[in-house]
Order: C-alpha cells, then sequence, then structure tokens
C-alpha cells in the first residue's frame, strides 16, 4: 500500500468539497427557480384577472358612452364620429 502525499491527498479533499458545493448551489438553483414558477403563475393569474376586469369595465362605458376615446388626466369621454 502507498500513501498519498500531502499535496495530492489536499487536492482530492479540496476537489470533493467543490463538488459538494457545486451540488448544494443546484439544489438552490432548483429551489429558487420552483418557487419563481410559482410566483409567476401567481403574478400571470392576476393579470388575466385584470384583463378581465378592463375589458368587463370597457365594455360597460361602451354600452354607456358609445364608442370613443377615454382622457384618463381630464376625464373626459370624446366619441367618435
Amino acid at each position: 500500500m502507498k500513501k498519498l502525499s500531502e499535496k495530492e491527498l489536499s487536492t482530492l479533499k479540496e476537489y470533493q468539497e467543490q463538488n459538494a458545493k457545486i451540488a448544494a448551489d443546484l439544489g438552490n438553483i432548483e429551489i429558487n427557480f420552483s418557487l419563481l414558477k410559482k410566483q409567476k403563475e401567481i403574478v400571470l393569474k392576476e393579470f388575466d384577472t385584470l384583463q378581465e376586469s378592463q375589458n368587463s369595465t370597457g365594455k360597460e362605458l361602451q354600452e354607456k358612452y358609445g364608442a370613443g376615446n377615454i382622457d384618463l388626466e381630464k376625464g373626459e369621454f370624446t366619441p367618435v364620429e
């Protein structure tokens, strides 16, 4: 049986530590990725709800005022002729 030199042993231990760190980093990335996917789903649902509300309000305003443009700054409706 031959014994490894301190330098060889140190190098191999360093590789092992680096592998463990990389594996831990990849695990953290996967966890963060999963959390971001869930957050994305929530935000997309909020966006869908917002679009539905906007469409509904747009239809209500069109029924009330007819076709036209709204100036949000002035709060004025200008009919399209």
